[in-house]
């Protein structure tokens, strides 16, 4: 099966805790522009995630919890547009900063050689805004494959964003790990074999995550911020991290178990 040659990013959530600082703030905004009482509070915002995409979600509200008809597309579509833009101009303002440890690891991985794609149920346009506000500038060139819920059949949990992701790398995916944050993410993950470690967000905390290697808190910086380790796994370094060596012996370990088995 070989070394760990990629890591595989979700973004909401993994890279910045998006939905909170976000989506959420989008939704209800855009809902108060468009003369609507409803809001979204964080409770039910946590329920509603359980539906991946932001149109489809909107749609899901509508009909199982205010017990209304399917609403017209075009204005859900309208309305999403319209929380798109609050969503672009708070990442732009800077009020989305990236979550803990995950500069470090991004460049623990490109100095190391290994490969960094992206499997989001995020659009693309949305996507190229977070990684040039929140990560770097530049933050788009550090990944080879990037594949956005815009541009597959169907987002998760179907793994298609995972398949074409793998396929672009042009890896087997037992050679790459996903890293994920939700469950939805992580049966995409599991669904093309992809090995996928969780740090869950401030929405999936709670949640459970079968058929993850590990479930972490966050994934931490050395001594300043430690990760707490939630699920599987070996214990972190004494440095509390998840780090890049961290995650070989993990990986390592997962490939040991599956040839053990064959």
């Amino acid at each position: 099966m070989g070394d760990l040659k990629a890591l595989i990013f979700d973004v909401d959530g993994t890279l910045a805790e998006t939905e909170r600082d976000a989506h959420r703030v989008g939704f209800n905004q855009a809902f108060e522009e468009a003369g609507l009482e409803d809001r979204w509070d964080a409770e039910l915002y946590g329920e509603l995630l359980a539906v991946p995409g932001g149109k489809e979600r909107i749609r899901h509200y509508w009909t199982q919890y205010k017990g209304e008809p399917d609403p017209d597309w075009e204005w859900v579509k309208g309305l999403h547009e319209r929380k798109a833009e609050i969503y672009t101009e708070r990442i732009r303002d800077g009020l989305v900063p990236p979550r803990s440890g995950i500069l470090r690891l991004l460049g623990e991985a490109r100095e190391a050689g290994v490969r960094l794609a992206i499997a989001t149920t995020t659009t693309r346009a949305p996507l190229m805004e977070l990684l040039a506000h929140t990560l770097a500038p530049e933050a788009a060139d550090w990944f080879e494959v990037i594949v956005a819920g815009d541009e597959v059949a169907e987002k998760k949990p179907s793994p298609d964003a995972y398949h074409k992701a793998v396929a672009d790398l042009g890896l087997p995916a037992e050679q790459c790990l996903a890293v994920e944050d939700s469950p939805p993410g992580v049966e995409a993950a599991v669904a093309t074999d992809l090995p996928v470690i969780v740090t869950t967000s401030e929405y999936t905390r709670e949640r459970e995550f079968p058929g993850a290697l590990a479930v972490f808190d966050r994934l931490g910086e050395p001594d300043s911020d430690p990760a707490r380790r939630l699920a599987g796994g070996a214990p972190l370094p004494e440095h509390g991290a998840v780090d890049l060596a961290y995650l070989r012996e993990l990986f390592a370990s997962r490939v040991a178990d599956r040839e053990a088995e064959a």
